[in-house]
């Protein structure tokens, strides 16, 4: 069953629903001061001044440590 729901995911539209939602979450940020970011294994975390804290997902890439390629 996994293998059926994984080959109906369109990578791009995926893609796309993750740029959407980047993109609403940072327009929240806007006039805030950013006051820390850390970069957590499966997460971004960004925390604001006035204690806000909005996390990105699915930007993480990963490096191999012997050729350098991401994956």
């Amino acid at each position: 069953m996994a293998d059926k729901l994984t080959a109906d995911v369109d990578p791009d539209a995926l893609r796309q629903a993750e740029f959407f939602q980047a993109q609403m979450i940072l327009d929240t940020l806007v006039g805030k001061t950013i006051v820390s970011a850390q970069i957590e294994d499966t997460r971004i975390a960004v925390s604001t001044a006035d204690g806000l804290t909005v996390f990105f997902y699915g930007f993480m890439g990963g490096r191999s440590a012997n050729d350098g390629t991401e994956t």
